[in-house]
């Protein structure tokens, strides 16, 4: 079932009161239905295993299904993706032979909240809010993320004189960065707006990188390095580089894999993925019939980013190859 809990977590951005409340057994307000209008807090739909496979019904309209008809329903692109995905799985080219944990997939409670104080979890909002539309949209997870409504003033509340002043303050989505042992050390500010900075990076303790993710890898697992922090959370165990220029050798061991955003006709980027080669790491080489920017515009288009990723991924004469082809 480990297909079907991965997409199952990625469509729980869409399931209001989504929580798991055992290693088999999820709980949201019914979609189908939408539950009580007058009580917002039931949620009587509930997906549970049934002989190795999982169902979903609503004790409210009595709705049943299995799992796959849900995605169906509320996420057309995405159960192409779940279909594509169980055709390979099961044909063997993914999951064959793995012992899968299903802990390592289920969907984890933030526990870092209160050390970045006096802000609102995203999932917390009204799905109306623009902040939870806005992610709600690009159909990115929002469990690990949060809202101020005035950035300056917040950011000034746990740095003081981190801002002169508060003139043109404004809301912004809060990213926080968390270290291996949960502790927050900086965070993100995400304008609503796609005029002015769309991001503010803010450091709390100034020797730590610019690493978005580092406590949600395995480092026994191949780690993704992407650019930017939303599109981590659409590729498995991966960190974002949030304006950061690192190398493996410095952050990270074992076996790491860097994915920079697809422009060819971006000098920064042809630098940094130039630099990677030299340097022996992997890199991910877009294909010529991917046309999208980045990894969350893939996602929105209904492409199997995580396929794609895998069999695109190069290093040493090879990469230079397929790197010189691209960039032309």
């Amino acid at each position: 079932m480990y297909t079907e809990i991965k997409y199952l977590n990625l469509l729980s951005v869409r399931l209001e009161k989504f929580k798991q409340k055992g290693d088999y057994l999820w709980n949201f307000r019914c979609p189908i239905c939408n539950d009580s209008q007058k009580h917002r807090n039931k949620a009587r739909g509930f997906v549970f295993q049934v002989k190795g496979k999982l169902l979903y019904k609503c004790h409210n309209c009595q709705y049943s299904a299995p799992i796959s008809r849900l995605f169906e329903t509320l996420d057309p692109p995405l159960y192409k993706q779940y279909r594509l995905e169980k055709f390979q799985e099961t044909h063997g080219d993914i999951h064959k032979k793995q012992k899968i944990d299903v802990k390592k997939i289920q969907t984890s409670s933030p526990s870092f909240h209160h050390k970045l104080p006096n802000v609102v979890a995203i999932d917390s909002l009204n799905k109306s809010h623009p902040a939870r539309e806005y992610l709600l949209n690009r159909r990115l997870p929002t469990e690990a993320l949060f809202y101020t409504e005035k950035f300056k003033e917040w950011t000034n509340s746990i740095r003081p004189g981190t801002f002169d002043d508060n003139k043109n303050d404004e809301p912004r989505i809060i990213i926080p960065f968390i270290d291996e042992e949960g502790n927050a050390f900086g965070y993100q500010g995400r304008s609503l707006s796609n005029t002015g900075l769309r991001y503010i990076t803010i450091l709390l303790q100034e020797d730590k990188p610019k690493i978005f993710g580092l406590d949600r890898v395995n480092p026994d697992e191949t780690i993704y390095i992407v650019e930017g922090p939303f599109d981590s959370l659409l590729v498995n165990n991966a960190i974002a580089m949030a304006g950061a220029d690192v190398s493996s050798s410095e952050i990270l061991k074992g076996d790491v894999v860097f994915i920079y955003d697809n422009e060819p006709r971006n000098k920064q980027i042809l630098d940094r993925i130039s630099k990677c080669i030299h340097n022996g790491n992997k890199v991910v080489i877009w294909p010529k019939n991917i046309h999208q920017k980045d990894i969350n515009d893939m996602f929105l288009e209904g492409i199997s980013v995580q396929k794609i990723i895998e069999e695109n991924t190069y290093s040493g004469m090879m990469a230079k190859l397929k790197f010189n082809d691209w960039k032309k």
